[in-house]
């Protein structure tokens, strides 16, 4: 039984033909472009450092990962990042969304717990056990929690696509960036994000529910009302 041959897709051999080769690439590497553009744009006085954000009620704190049960390295530096914020008086409560999707993985209470141990009053940590992706949180935070106005935390490489989308969603935004060292996790994190970035021009286009939605917490109302 002879071997099967496998065409390999040749190359334009004419100069017209490469010629429309590589126009059609440079068309396609712009097309992907595109929505990183976008967020680039959109978001470009609305980034802050901890030193200057504006006043706001809440920070809403991303989830990140967690190692073992504890804060990633990098959702920790996130939660010093809003903790900081609350220590400076410009926010005053903690909105920390993440995943809780089965039992042996609970991101936001193990944020709350970093936190409390760094000197945030447990009472000023609210949680949102459904932040599935950063559409979900922007929207949750929004229609569960009525937060309308925010100081959004996470990577450099994160922020710019969180304050679009929480814009979108109906939440007046500025984010803070937390530096990070340029390694493997930062890179990956940053090539994600051109990938991430169609994602967010298709959710603020249509607007889709959030993976779980349920009905409103007053946990953000009553933990601005404590004295």
């Amino acid at each position: 039984m002879g071997r099967m041959k496998i065409r390999r897709p040749r190359l334009p051999r004419t100069r017209t033909g490469q010629r429309r080769l590589v126009q059609a690439v440079m068309a396609g590497c712009v097309l992907a472009l595109l929505p990183v553009t976008w967020l680039y744009v959109s978001t470009a006085d609305r980034l802050r450092t901890t030193a200057d954000a504006p006043a706001a009620p809440v920070a809403v704190v991303f989830g990140a990962g967690l190692w073992n049960g504890q804060p990633s390295p990098y959702l920790a530096n996130r939660l010093d990042a809003a903790a900081t914020l609350y220590r400076e008086g410009r926010v005053k409560v903690l909105l920390v969304t993440g995943d809780n999707s089965r039992k042996d993985y609970d991101e936001p209470d193990a944020m709350r717990a970093y936190l409390t141990r760094h000197g945030v009053p447990g009472e000023r940590v609210v949680r949102d056990y459904a932040g599935f992706d950063t559409w979900d949180s922007c929207v949750r935070a929004r229609k569960i929690f009525g937060v309308d106005r925010a100081v959004l935390v996470s990577q450099g490489f994160h922020i710019r696509r969180a304050v679009a989308l929480c814009e979108a969603a109906g939440i007046d935004a500025y984010g803070v960036g937390v530096d990070e060292k340029h390694d493997v996790t930062w890179f990956y994190g940053g090539t994600r994000e051109v990938f991430a970035a169609g994602k967010a021009v298709l959710d603020t286009v249509f607007h889709p529910d959030p993976e779980f939605l349920g009905p409103k917490e007053t946990g953000v109302t009553r933990a601005l009302a404590a004295r």
